[in-house]
């Protein structure tokens, strides 16, 4: 690649051509002159005599040869150069040669012209030996490298993967990109670029790309053609995925769809009058279920037996007239979702991949959110989802927040790992099943059972939460139900075809519900089946006629020959364009848990179809900072073709630390790479506010006001001094205690006081405490309290301020008990005796911050008649975010040390005070 920016330098690799090689070699050994218009002076005026140089004194190309060199006319076989070109600002060129058998050569060319007429003789040869004898590349690992201090050149740093780092000061971002597609034959990647350092670099270097278009791509078209291939493959098969109608015909396929929430029950009939209401087996089965095991162990993702009890009776229970598989299977706590296939369609189906959301109380509780199974069938793409949400009459707004929770946070890995994640809604066919839980707006239950007894059902459907939440547009907008002809699925007494008769006396509701979205979709039947009395739900199916894309492979093949054709042409005549509406953006006032958007239109102003995407920058690993994303990161564009790119600014406990305590910004660049064409450059810049949450106990003991109250300065300051206080008060073991008032620090954080002393004086009763997950927008809130005053009271609900508490300890950087402790506990957990050795040998505010909260938590367990909440919950819960694995740990925590941990936490809830 040719740049003409000062100080940037471009590197190709030219694959193997011995011949090639040896021509260089034999013209540098004979001191004949490189370039073209040179090339017939082929005389000892162009040499001198000098001993180990040549020097041609029209052009003064300086070279340099070994004195152990091969013979000058030896043609070294097998060979494999690379080339490093660097055009400097005043557009000389340095050109590094190297072969197998040969040393290594420095060449200086001084101007831009000439160079170009060096590589099109190069290309020439190339080519004209390719044609002749082509031969197969070596492994790059026989390569023999000779450094030499060459006269008349700087000397090449031993350093880097070439040697020539000093002289070569920037590579371009297009470059490192090609480099690692490269061919696996060619592995010698060239020196990385540095990041641009200002927007004025960037919109300098955006100019001299605009004026050496031409160059660019020649060089790359000539020397790079594996990562070409990569890319005109993709050409490919976008181009071919936007003409599918030329090539697939629609076949008609019966899916049934089945949801059934179980109540923890085993179960204790046939499936049958479930699975096989229809005389014509189904070719495909999805089935889903909810509250499959209600116990403590599943609620935190143990195993369960009853998944097995489950799946053995659904596969009993298939159609008897047709032999079927089990394609996949995915459990998140009680919701499990199968999927079946008659045997002679397994062949068809591929590219199967299996997710989960818990939706529950920090996203982290699995008793509520989906579990989806995705996967092709011929060429249409499905995305099955069974999903369990928030209970409650009055939590619609929770149970619509699960919604898009599921939909935000569920992506796929698609095979090919180059694509990006694939959400639920980029598959041709969704299907969306389980118990939504959305009740009826009537708080009377007498009247609405006698509407159901009059029949009057459309009325009653006029307060269907879910109708009304889609009608608004805040849930299931895009989706389609069938028509409801059946009464309310909820809720029964178990065994028994009674509504609830217990003091509750629940409203009936049409919890459980089947929906789609998509073309050439059919619903033949939609119907409960109120035969099966297992639960306090009825189970709900539904039957689909569902036209596949079935390709037809001599369609296809001429379709295919056909845009390999017009590429052909199209590549030769015109290069990828893209107009960016803005390259510029602005964050102000980020802050933790609070996400930031803004939008930018990139336009194919181009002739062809153009593939964009954002890579990394040198040496990261991913194309941007972890608390920023791009939607879409890539993807493709017809000519005069638009598309909207968000650019997402959310700061999640695994970046709010840094930010805290000013080791990173809100500053990133963004390159937004076009294949086959240039790169630009997005400057992203920000101010942040920072938070209590994700700040060490340390530091935040010793603030005595909000952290925003705080000089950015003093923070920096107290992050440094953290390690130093936690130190110094494991060594004085407490001595701190006698220390003056004006100089101690705070016991506890006065942040979690605050949050714990609410819970303390309001919650004690509260029902599903630490169970059931807050709002967002009460969050945010609670967490702006905390870091800009110190309130009298604390905004939002109890359900809320306890999800606070979590998020507050779970985003702290070293968690209650430090992480140089955490096997200790693990190995010392059968013994409360020496788990309390360990707690004194905590850091002084951890000790202090673990005690407070063990004392908290006991008096929450004596009222666990009001307030549903059970020692093993509490243990389970607390013990993953008060003993946390380090996160240098090589292996994943094992569901040993998981029960390890929790026995841990056992020892002192159900002690007494501590002494």
């Amino acid at each position: 690649m040719l740049n003409k920016q000062s100080g940037c330098a471009g590197a190709l690799d030219v694959g193997t051509s011995p011949v090639t090689l040896g021509w260089w070699e034999a013209n540098v050994h004979t001191g004949l002159c490189l370039l073209p218009e040179h090339m017939s002076s082929r005389d000892a005026g162009h040499s001198s005599s000098v001993a180990g140089s040549r020097q041609c004194a029209e052009c003064s190309v300086t070279a340099a040869s070994s004195a152990t060199s091969p013979d000058p006319m030896f043609l070294f076989p097998e060979a494999e150069e690379t080339l490093l070109i660097d055009i400097a600002a005043n557009t000389g060129c340095k050109v590094r040669i190297q072969g197998e058998e040969a040393a290594e050569r420095l060449f200086e060319i001084p101007d831009e012209e000439r160079c170009l007429g060096f590589l099109a003789e190069v290309q020439s040869i190339q080519e004209a030996h390719l044609k002749a004898s082509p031969m197969e590349p070596k492994d790059s690992s026989s390569w023999h490298q000779v450094e030499k201090n060459l006269p008349g050149l700087s000397q090449a740093s031993s350093s880097g993967a070439l040697g020539f780092e000093d002289d070569f000061t920037a590579l371009s971002i297009e470059e490192k990109r090609n480099g690692q597609n490269n061919q696996a034959g060619s592995r010698r990647e060239p020196p990385p670029p540095p990041v641009p350092q200002n927007r004025q670099f960037l919109r300098e270097r955006e100019g001299s790309l605009r004026d050496q278009p031409k160059v660019t791509n020649t060089m790359r078209k000539m020397f790079l053609p594996s990562s070409q291939s990569g890319q005109r493959e993709g050409l490919i098969k976008h181009l071919l995925a936007k003409r599918e109608k030329a090539y697939v015909n629609l076949h008609n396929f019966r899916f049934f769809v089945g949801t059934w929430n179980v109540n923890g029950q085993s179960p204790d009939s046939s499936l049958e009058p479930w699975l096989v209401c229809d005389s014509e087996p189904p070719d495909v089965y999805c089935i889903g279920f909810q509250e499959l095991d209600l116990s403590t162990e599943a609620f935190f993702y143990f195993d369960s037996v009853k998944e097995q009890e489950w799946l053995t009776a659904v596969e009993k229970a298939l159609h008897p007239h047709a032999k079927y598989k089990k394609v996949q299977m995915v459990r998140l706590v009680g919701m499990m979702l199968l999927i079946f296939a008659k045997k002679d369609q397994l062949s068809n189906i591929r590219e199967i991949v299996t997710e989960s959301v818990g939706t529950g109380v920090m996203g982290k509780m699995g008793n509520k959110g989906g579990v989806a199974v995705r996967f092709v069938f011929h060429n249409t793409t499905f995305c099955i989802v069974n999903s369990h949400l928030a209970a409650h009459v009055e939590d619609f707004e929770r149970r619509n927040q699960d919604y898009k929770d599921i939909c935000a946070r569920m992506s796929f890995v698609t095979p090919d790992e180059s694509l990006p994640h694939v959400n639920i809604m980029k598959h041709d066919v969704v299907i969306w099943l389980g118990d939504l839980n959305y009740r009826l707006c009537l708080p009377d239950a007498s009247e609405v059972k006698s509407l159901i007894s009059k029949n009057e059902l459309q009325k009653l459907l006029t307060y269907d939460q879910l109708n009304i939440q889609r009608t608004q547009k805040k849930a299931f907008a895009d989706f389609t139900e069938g028509e409801i002809k059946f009464i309310p699925t909820y809720k029964y007494d178990s065994k028994t075809d009674r509504w609830d008769s217990s003091g509750k006396c629940r409203v009936p509701a049409w919890c459980d519900r089947i929906l789609w979205r998509g073309g050439n979709i059919t619903q033949l039947r939609y119907g409960s089946h109120m035969d099966l009395k297992t639960s306090d739900h009825k189970p709900v199916s539904a039957l689909f006629r569902i036209g596949v894309k079935v390709v037809d492979e001599q369609k296809y093949r001429k379709l295919f020959e056909d845009i390999v054709r017009l590429m052909d042409r199209m590549e030769n005549d015109f290069l990828p364009s893209l107009e960016l509406s803005r390259r510029e953006f602005e964050f102000q006032n980020v802050k933790f848990r609070q996400l930031q958007k803004q939008k930018f239109q990139i336009t194919n102003n181009g002739q062809v179809t153009c593939h964009f995407s954002f890579i990394p920058k040198l040496n990261d690993n991913h194309y941007c900072k972890p608390w920023l994303r791009a939607e879409p990161c890539e993807g493709y564009l017809e000519p005069d073709e638009s598309t909207d790119i968000s650019l997402d600014v959310y700061v999640s406990k695994d970046s709010v630390t840094l930010l805290n305590s000013g080791e990173d910004k809100i500053e990133d660049i963004l390159v937004l790479h076009l294949d086959r064409g240039k790169d630009y450059f997005l400057t992203i810049s920000g101010t942040y506010l920072p938070s209590c949450f994700g700040t060490s106990l340390e530091a935040l003991c010793r603030m005595r006001r909000p952290i925003r109250e705080v000089p950015v300065t003093k923070l920096i300051d107290l992050g440094e001094d953290s390690f130093l206080e936690k130190e110094k008060s494991v060594l004085q073991m407490g001595a701190l205690d006698s220390e003056e008032a004006s100089g101690t620090p705070l016991q506890v954080p006065k942040e979690m006081w605050l949050l714990v002393d609410h819970l303390f004086k309001h919650a004690c009763h509260q029902e599903d405490l630490f169970q059931t997950p807050g709002m967002q927008e009460e969050l945010e809130q609670i967490i702006d309290c905390l870091d800009t005053s110190i309130p009298e009271t604390i905004p939002g609900s109890n359900h809320s301020v306890a999800e606070a508490l979590l998020i507050f300890l779970e985003a702290l950087p070293e968690p209650v008990i430090c992480y140089e402790l955490y096997q200790r506990c693990l190995d010392w957990s059968h013994s409360s005796r020496l788990c309390r050795q360990v707690i004194f040998q905590l850091p002084r505010c951890h000790r202090s911050v673990f005690r407070y909260l063990m004392s908290f938590l006991r008096e929450l367990l004596r009222y666990s008649e009001d307030n549903k909440v059970s020692v093993t919950m509490i243990a389970a819960l607390f013990s993953s975010l008060l003993l946390r694995p380090p996160p240098n740990l090589v292996t994943k925590q094992s569901q040993q040390d998981r029960q390890r941990a929790i026995n841990f936490l056992y020892s002192f809830l159900l002690a007494g005070d501590e002494e």
